[in-house]
């Protein structure tokens, strides 16, 4: 197959079928659904783009900061529920304003996913009969992740129905009066003032199993650096983002625009596979979808209640300065993958291991409902470490209290491909792929389902270290944990900064037990930014407008910016004022050119215009180019001085005009007047003949003289 550039030319004799598009038409509009919450790490921002007709879904995630406004499930009648009677007693609703504005927009054609946690709120969206068809692409460890994040948020939604009762097929009671304004207060904390209005409706009762495993059979898993077609017109391609196991950068290639779709991500990673920019280069537009720097780890760690360890302030990341200096694009990569990422996230982690230790030999236990996994593992990982270098390790227990720990933990011990060169390095040493492994070897770290497990049970003893990947402190382990160390001021309680912790404890007040509030690193440094879209060179980049100031547009910049805000659609121009054209081999080897100078030679030929793995094809129509057949279009050029013989050998009565001298330069207008057969007139300059005659027979006869002397097609 021969790869051409062409500009298509209307024809008769050419397939006009589909058109040769408008080179300024508008051919992508983009809608930002939702922007995420805190920086976007457990909800991360979705939108919607329309490219050549299609509708694509970036991201669908759900946002259980909602359950904040409603009371922890009770351990039983007599229990306290802290300073939390005006919270809601019911069985929640979940907010997932992407679903719910997808849902509103009709048809979906496809879902890209970049994450396990952009994947928890597509089974609202799949399981409407509308959305029958929508094809999701993901990769595989993003999908098993995220298949088995809902699964356990679906189990563990079953103790508010264990306790409240079934949910309803109408509104529930808790949808009126006092607890609707409470829930309304708590939204407005956590969605735009043109939210408002839209709160409620963004609340949608929680998935079932059935729609879980509807969800999954959509879905079509894909590998890094793997070009997957859709629907024959767009090439979708996922790249690693670094940010966690599985996460990627989505790559939109089109007959007529590239797009690149990146989420939040990080240039090198402790655990992940690096951040893989360089696929990325050269891609018409960016949308940023990147939010990180909205979380509190570029501002000044806020006090969170007087229960806060005054030494999280040494968690505070300083923000990397770059400054063009004419930076050549080696030392702009050497910026950017510089280890400063890593060194502060392991800072970070070892500061909570110095704490946990500290809490650990007051006699305190440990509570870190933390849901990253990777985070997870680093902290497992140097928490070995910590304990073995205080010579605790066979005394102090930890505790993975899930049900998904032992799928999770499995999985990420079987997927080497997927972890960074320094992890991947550890296999062929033949070394474990992350330092839980001999934790669970030892039986130092054991794995359990539920909290009422009978080896948990047989195992347990204080103090010991729990990890429970349920933040919103509404269900699960952590709720019975905190409710039994929250009066023991030798315990410790691990919370990422982000959520609203006055009213995340509030159902657990009064507190003794002392908060450790931390943040990690979620996404790209903002000093970082501007190197990157030096390195990527794209032609405009689709921006927050909440985030301008971060990245002002400058004349030195050789891109444009568009600024996007949510629920607003914007239209994209197409940056190609020409495109390609690929041509099958059968129509190739089909063509006659005949050279018109020393630079081109030109054929025609029959053919279907197709679109195929996102680019245009011309491919062999069903019957054969008619050779013998007139055109009323003929590619060539005319020797002036055969007019007059080639005229009379076809028995054509003409004069010419008085200033017609064919010695004179070709640039000149020649008017030829025909009388016999019939009457006609024909204009010859040095970029075109035409004939204009009104009987057929004699139009034809000139037609055939003048072609007869045409060394074109």
């Amino acid at each position: 197959m021969k790869l051409v550039s062409a500009k298509l030319l209307p024809s008769p004799s050419l397939s006009r079928a589909p058109q040769a598009p408008d080179a300024n038409a508008h051919v992508t509009s983009q809608t930002c659904l939702d922007t995420g919450v805190d920086g976007g790490y457990y909800t991360p921002a979705s939108h919607l783009l329309e490219v050549e007709g299609l509708r694509i879904l970036l991201d669908c995630p759900i946002d259980l900061s909602a359950l904040t406004a409603f009371s922890a499930v009770p351990l039983g009648a007599s229990s306290s529920s802290g300073d939390a009677e005006d919270l809601i007693r019911g069985v929640p609703y979940y907010r997932s304003p992407t679903a719910v504005a997808a849902a509103k927009a009709g048809r979906i054609d496809a879902v890209l996913v970049s994450s396990a946690t952009g994947l928890l709120g597509l089974p609202f969206l799949t399981r409407l009969p509308g959305f029958a068809n929508t094809k999701v692409y993901v990769t595989e460890v993003a999908a098993r992740m995220g298949s088995l994040m809902m699964r356990e948020l679906v189990e563990m939604h079953r103790e508010f129905v264990r306790c409240y009762g079934p949910d309803r097929d109408q509104s529930p009671v808790w949808m009126e009066g006092e607890k609707l304004k409470k829930l309304m207060s708590v939204l407005q904390k956590i969605t735009t003032e043109d939210e408002e209005n839209n709160n409620l409706a963004a609340l949608v009762s929680l998935y079932s199993l059935d729609n879980i495993e509807e969800c999954m059979q959509k879905t079509q898993y894909v590998k890094y650096g793997e070009e997957v077609c859709f629907n024959g017109m767009l090439m979708l391609k996922a790249s690693s983002s670094g940010l966690e196991l599985g996460n990627c950068v989505w790559t939109i290639k089109g007959p007529r625009a590239s797009m690149t779709y990146l989420p939040s991500s990080i240039f090198v990673s402790a655990h992940a596979l690096d951040f893989d920019y360089s696929s990325l280069k050269g891609n018409d537009v960016i949308l940023f979808s990147d939010f990180s720097s909205l979380n509190g780890m570029y501002d000044d760690n806020k006090k969170m209640g007087e229960h806060i360890v005054d030494e999280t302030d040494i968690l505070l990341a300083s923000n990397s300065v770059f400054r063009d200096d004419g930076m050549d694009e080696d030392e702009t990569i050497k910026f950017l993958c510089s280890n400063d990422d890593i060194a502060e996230e392991i800072e970070r982690i070892s500061f909570i291991c110095s704490c946990i230790i500290d809490a650990i030999n007051s006699g305190g236990s440990v509570l870190i409902p933390i849901g990253r996994i990777g985070i997870i593992l680093l902290l497992l990982e140097h928490m070995s470490e910590t304990l073995h270098s205080s010579n605790m390790k066979s005394q102090v227990p930890i505790f993975m209290i899930s049900e998904t720990a032992e799928e999770i933990i499995t999985f990420t011990n079987a997927l080497p491909e997927w972890l960074c060169k320094s992890r991947q390095e550890k296999l062929f040493s033949c070394e474990p792929l992350f330092g839980h492994v001999e934790l669970l070897k030892e039986g130092k770290l054991s794995l359990f389902s539920h909290l009422y497990s009978k080896g948990l049970l047989a195992a347990w003893k204080e103090p010991c270290i729990v990890f429970c990947p349920h933040w919103s402190l509404r269900h699960g382990p952590a709720v019975h944990l905190l409710h039994r160390w929250r009066a023991d001021k030798r315990c410790l309680l691990v919370l990422e900064q982000g959520v609203d912790a006055e009213l995340t404890l509030k159902p657990f007040m009064p507190l003794a037990i002392q908060v450790l509030g931390c943040s990690f690193l979620s996404g790209i440094k903002v000093g970082k930014i501007d190197p990157l879209l030096g390195l990527l060179k794209p032609k405009l980049i689709l921006f927050p407008e909440g985030q301008k100031s971060l990245c002002p547009a400058t004349d030195k910049q050789p891109w444009s910016f568009l600024y996007y805000s949510k629920g607003k659609t914007i239209e994209v121009p197409n940056m190609r004022e020409e495109f390609e054209v690929r041509m099958t081999t059968e129509v190739a080897f089909g063509l006659q050119p005949r050279q018109l100078d020393k630079t081109t030679a030109v054929a025609r030929l029959k053919a279907k215009l197709l679109l195929s793995n996102g680019q245009y094809v011309l491919a062999a129509a069903k019957s054969e180019l008619d050779r013998s057949e007139r055109h009323l279009l003929h590619w060539g050029t005319v020797d002036a001085s055969c007019i007059p013989s080639a005229l009379q050998e076809k028995g054509i009565v003409c004069s010419f005009s008085a200033d017609a001298d064919y010695s004179a330069p070709s640039d000149r207008e020649r008017v030829i007047s025909i009388t016999s057969p019939g009457e006609a007139l024909v204009k010859v300059t040095s970029e075109r003949t035409t004939i204009y005659c009104d009987d057929e027979e004699t139009a034809e006869r000139v037609y055939d003289a003048f072609r007869s002397i045409c060394n074109g097609i």
